[in-house]
C-alpha cells in the first residue's frame, strides 16, 4: 500500500474549500455579489430564461429590402461595366426586382451576356431582341440571405450587450428570423428600441438653393436629389443628393457628449479612408449644408464652416439617453437589414420558481435514492462514495457560478443525470476490489489494485460521454446547451472525485483502521 501523500491530501483539502467558498452565494446572501471580476467567489449561478424569467423576442429580417439595395448595387455595376467594355445601352432601370436596359445596334447579344456574368457567374440573364433583363438566382439570394442573417446576429449580439443584458441567447431560426431571449429582463421596450434602428449612418449634401422651408412631403425632386423628412420634426423636409459622400461604414467609434451650448450630442471618430473623404468633401463644400442622415432621416444639416477630418459631432434634439443609444447602436454598426418584430413574450417568475422548486425535488431525490442505495450496497464504502458524490455537487454548483454559466431547465436535468452517473466509477471500483479480494488478496493490495485496473475503464467511459455531450454544445442551441453544459461539468468533476477523493478517502480509513475483511 503506498503511503498518502501530504500534499495532495493538503491539494484536495484546499479544492474542496474553493468549491464551498465558490458555490456558498448560491445558498447564502454573498456581498461581493456585484463584484466586476466575474473569477473571483461571490457570483451566483445565471438562470435561464425558462427559470428566472424575462423577456423573449422573435425578430424577421426584411429581406425584401435588402434585395432591393443589392439590386440597386447591381444596377451600379452593370453601368460600369458596359461603359467599360464600351457597350452602348440606355433605358437602364429597375422594375419588378428585375434590372432591364435596352442595347443599342451592332453589339453581340453573346459579348453583353458575357459581360453581365462576369459581374456574378450566377445571375440570370435573359434577352428578347435588343431588351435585356437580369435577376439574381436562387444561389445569389440563398447567398445574400445567409451572409445578411450571419451579420445580423453579430449586430444584434453587440447592441444588446453593450447594454450589461446577463447572458442574452441569441440563436436563428429558419432562414431569416432570430430569436433572442433576455433572461431577468421584465421590460424589453429599450432593447425593441435599439434594434428596431438599422442605424445606417450616411454623410449626404443638401441642395445649396433650395430651402427646407420651400419643401414638402409631394416636392418634385431635381435629377440627383431625394427628399427627406427631418427626424424630430415630421414637418420639416430636406432636399437631400442621392449620393452618399461618407457611409457609417467609415466609422471607426461613436460616444455621448456634449456640444458647446451644454446640449446632449454624439461625437464620433472616423477610420484614415473616412476622416480622408469627410476632409476632402467638407473643404469642398464650406458654406454649404451637409446633412447627417440616419436610417432615412435627417438628424441634423449643419453648415460646413471649415475643413474637417476624422472627428465631429451630430447635434439633434436629443436626450442624455438617446445619445446613449445613438452612440451604441452606430458603434455597433449598421443591420444589414431592417428587424421586424414578430413576437414578444414575457415570461414571469413564477414560472420560473416553480421549475426551480420542481428541479430541487428532483435533486433531492436522486441524490437521496442514490446515497442510499451505495450505502446498503457497499457499507463503509459506500459512505465514501456518498462524500464523493457530496463534493462532486459542490463542484458542479461551484464551476457554474464561476465561469458564469447559464443554468436551465434541461440543465437541472444534466445535474440529475451526473448524479446517477457519479457513481458508476465507484461501483467499478468497489467490484474490481471484490474481485480482487476474493481471487486471495489481502484487503489492502485489493483496494489498490481495484483502483489501478478499474481507472482505464472509468477514464475510457467517461471520455464517451464527454465526447457526446460536447457534440451536443457544439452543434445545438437553447435548452440543449444547457443540458450538455451541466453534463460535461458533471462528467469532470465526477472524474475527478470519484478517483481521487475516494481513493484517499478509502486509503486514510485503512491506514487508521486493521481491516482484515472486506467490508461489503
Amino acid at each position: 500500500m503506498k503511503s498518502l501523500s501530504k500534499i495532495r491530501i493538503i491539494l484536495i483539502l484546499f479544492s474542496v474549500f474553493l468549491g464551498l467558498v465558490y458555490a456558498a452565494p448560491n445558498f447564502f446572501n454573498s456581498s461581493l455579489q456585484n463584484n466586476s471580476i466575474s473569477l473571483l467567489p461571490g457570483k451566483k449561478i445565471n438562470l435561464g430564461l425558462d427559470l428566472k424569467g424575462g423577456s423573449y423576442l422573435l425578430l424577421k429580417a426584411d429581406m425584401e429590402v435588402v434585395f432591393a439595395e443589392k439590386l440597386e448595387s447591381l444596377m451600379s455595376d452593370i453601368r460600369s461595366s458596359l461603359r467599360k467594355s464600351k457597350i452602348g445601352y440606355k433605358k437602364l432601370k429597375i422594375k419588378e426586382n428585375v434590372v432591364s436596359f435596352q442595347m443599342r445596334r451592332g453589339i453581340s447579344v453573346e459579348k453583353i451576356k458575357s459581360v453581365m456574368l462576369g459581374i456574378d457567374k450566377n445571375l440570370i440573364v435573359e434577352n428578347n431582341t435588343d431588351i435585356f433583363k437580369i435577376k439574381f438566382s436562387n444561389a445569389n439570394k440563398q447567398k445574400i440571405t445567409k451572409t445578411t442573417m450571419m451579420q445580423a446576429i453579430e449586430i444584434v449580439r453587440r447592441r444588446i450587450d453593450e447594454t450589461g443584458t446577463n447572458e442574452p441567447s441569441i440563436q436563428q431560426q429558419g432562414i431569416d428570423r432570430i430569436i433572442v431571449q433576455l433572461p431577468g429582463l421584465d421590460d424589453p421596450s429599450r432593447i425593441k428600441k435599439l434594434l428596431g434602428k438599422t442605424a445606417k449612418l450616411n454623410f449626404q449634401l443638401v441642395h445649396p438653393t433650395i430651402l427646407s422651408e420651400d419643401i414638402n412631403e409631394s416636392s418634385k425632386s431635381p435629377p440627383g436629389y431625394i427628399v427627406l423628412p427631418e427626424d424630430k420634426n415630421s414637418d420639416r423636409f430636406y432636399m437631400v443628393n442621392k449620393r452618399v459622400m461618407v457611409s457609417g461604414e467609415m466609422l471607426k467609434d461613436a460616444s455621448p457628449t456634449f456640444d458647446r451650448n451644454n446640449s446632449p450630442s454624439v461625437s464620433f471618430q472616423l477610420t484614415p479612408l473616412g476622416g480622408k473623404k469627410f476632409g476632402r468633401v467638407t473643404g469642398k463644400h464650406v458654406g454649404r449644408a451637409f446633412a447627417i442622415v440616419l436610417d432615412g432621416k435627417v438628424v441634423s444639416a449643419p453648415v460646413i464652416q471649415t475643413q474637417i477630418f476624422s472627428t465631429g459631432q451630430i447635434t439633434g434634439a436629443f436626450s442624455v439617453q438617446e445619445t446613449n443609444d445613438l452612440a451604441l447602436v452606430l458603434r455597433s454598426g449598421a443591420l444589414p437589414a431592417p428587424m421586424i418584430i414578430l413576437e414578444e413574450r414575457s415570461v414571469g417568475p413564477g414560472l420560473g420558481s416553480d421549475s426551480i422548486s420542481s428541479g430541487k425535488i428532483a435533486s433531492t431525490i436522486g441524490l437521496i435514492a442514490v446515497m442510499f442505495f451505495m450505502l446498503i450496497t457497499y457499507g463503509i464504502f459506500g459512505i465514501f462514495a456518498n462524500i464523493a458524490l457530496c463534493c462532486n455537487i459542490i463542484f458542479i454548483i461551484a464551476l457554474l457560478s464561476m465561469i458564469q454559466a447559464t443554468l436551465t431547465l434541461p440543465g437541472i436535468a444534466g445535474i440529475v443525470l451526473t448524479m446517477g452517473m457519479a457513481v458508476d466509477a465507484n461501483v467499478l471500483i468497489f467490484e474490481r476490489i471484490k474481485e480482487e479480494f476474493n481471487a486471495g488478496r489481502k484487503i489492502v493490495d485489493a483496494i489498490e489494485a481495484g483502483f489501478q485496473r478499474a481507472i482505464s475503464t472509468i477514464v475510457d467511459a467517461n471520455l464517451t460521454t464527454l465526447f457526446a455531450a460536447f457534440a451536443l454544445f457544439s452543434f445545438g442551441s437553447g435548452p440543449i446547451k444547457g443540458f450538455s453544459v451541466t453534463l460535461m461539468i458533471g462528467i469532470a468533476t465526477s472524474m475527478f472525485t470519484a478517483i481521487i477523493i475516494t481513493k484517499y478517502l478509502v486509503l486514510f480509513y485503512s491506514k487508521r483502521k486493521d481491516i482484515n475483511n472486506i467490508l461489503f
